[in-house]
């Protein structure tokens, strides 16, 4: 047993602690040892594969970016030239024939450079005049949509000068759209009255505009572009 006083260790028989004399009777017993403690290894850290960050999704599409130049006023203009070539011909050949067929050949040997236009309609006859206009409309429209929507991409006065349509992206135009960018070029630049003014704004806007498109053009979105 030991003292309740000072902790010294006491014979089981003692009446009184040796060392500070506090009585034996009011010895503690021996409080129980405590275990040291004990101390593991950390246990080795895991090592976790880096994930490799992704990049954010964009906000909004990049900006169209064109392939390749905008196709200017003059070199349009000069393309415009070839293919009112390569149009008149076959079309005036077909308008000998219609009037062949109409029996008013020798009406046209007739016509003076100063006849009034209602006049030349009168000898020529209605019939033949809408014919010609159907010919020249059918005609120029196959022409220039079904080319500039084909693999070539554009007429062969656009080919010769290295010039090619497409949409706003940058692809190959439907022969709806084709058909459409006709409809506000040529077609409304021949509509009496105000054709002359719409054809010279539409010509005004190819040389000025940023990315050199005239009305047509813009109506049914397509960009005209030329090889780099």
């Amino acid at each position: 047993m030991f003292c309740s006083r000072c902790g010294a260790a006491l014979p089981d028989d003692a009446a009184f602690c040796g060392k500070c004399g506090q009585p034996a009777g009011a010895a503690r017993p021996a409080a129980p040892p405590v275990p040291a403690p004990t101390y593991s290894a950390p246990a080795a850290p895991v090592a976790v594969p880096p994930v490799a960050a992704s990049a954010p999704p964009p906000m909004y599409p990049p900006a169209f970016v064109a392939p390749a130049p905008y196709a200017g006023f003059w070199l349009r203009f000069v393309a415009a030239i070839i293919d009112g070539v390569i149009l008149g011909i076959p079309i005036v050949v077909i308008v000998i024939l219609i009037a062949g067929a109409m029996g008013i050949s020798g009406a046209f040997q007739n016509i003076r450079p100063d006849e009034n236009p209602g006049a030349v309609f009168a000898m020529l006859g209605i019939g033949f005049v809408f014919a010609v206009l159907a010919v020249s409309v059918v005609g120029t429209w196959l022409y220039f949509a079904a080319m500039e929507s084909s693999s070539l991409q554009g007429t062969l006065g656009k080919k010769a000068l290295g010039l090619y349509v497409t949409d706003m992206q940058g692809n190959r135009v439907t022969f709806g759209r084709a058909t459409g960018r006709y409809l506000g070029g040529r077609f409304l630049g021949c509509v009496p009255g105000l054709g002359g003014l719409y054809f010279i704004v539409d010509c005004i806007c190819a040389g000025i505009t940023d990315k050199k498109q005239a009305l047509h053009d813009m109506m049914a979105g397509c960009l005209v572009l030329r090889k780099g």
